[in-house]
């Protein structure tokens, strides 16, 4: 009975993911603008409607994990680059809640950075741009593809995807200065 009910919720997992996840986001795609995410407060939502100028997506599997953590203080160290390139902002997007995506910012960057950590709790925002992936095996639940996306607007011009999420390889923050 314990083995039929894991392989049904295996199974609703995966469905779910699937149902949630949108076709995956390429270059000329538009964000999704009003579903909401958290930043700062786990009561206070916010969207991307109105982002201006050039930003930077890095969606990441998960707050915390090892190689999250190795990926994201690129970009921190990185800023000043980026900001001389032009762009306007970067932001982390984690499938995660607000509480985790605060309390990490905080441990990757005691002294502060200006990038948003954003907390897509729902899953929402990951799931309109294509990039859900079922992680409930290690992770509990489906998370976030391993992507960068740099837009203009709200509309993609470049985007990068790790085809195995656990490496970072075409998204790490050198890869990505060369597009901007």
């Amino acid at each position: 009975m314990a083995s039929l009910l894991s392989t049904a919720t295996k199974t609703a997992h995966s469905v779910a993911t699937s149902l949630l996840s949108a076709s995956e986001a390429k270059v000329g795609s538009t964000l999704p603008l009003k579903v909401p995410v958290k930043e700062d407060s786990p009561g206070q939502t916010t969207t991307f409607e109105g982002i201006k100028g050039k930003n930077v997506f890095v969606g990441v599997p998960g707050a915390f994990t090892g190689t999250c953590s190795m990926q994201v203080p690129g970009y921190i160290k990185a800023y000043e680059e980026f900001k001389a390139k032009g762009v306007d902002n970067i932001y982390i997007v984690a499938v995660n809640d607000a509480f985790v995506t605060k309390a990490w910012k905080e441990q990757l960057a005691p002294e502060g950075t200006p990038i948003h950590f954003i907390a897509d709790d729902q899953g929402a925002f990951t799931g309109a741009l294509g990039m859900l992936f079922d992680a409930s095996g290690l992770l509990g639940a489906p998370r976030s593809k391993r992507y960068v996306a740099v837009t203009e607007g709200d509309t993609i011009v470049h985007i990068a995807v790790e085809s195995i999420p656990s490496e970072v390889t075409v998204t790490a923050a050198d890869k990505i200065l060369p597009w901007l």
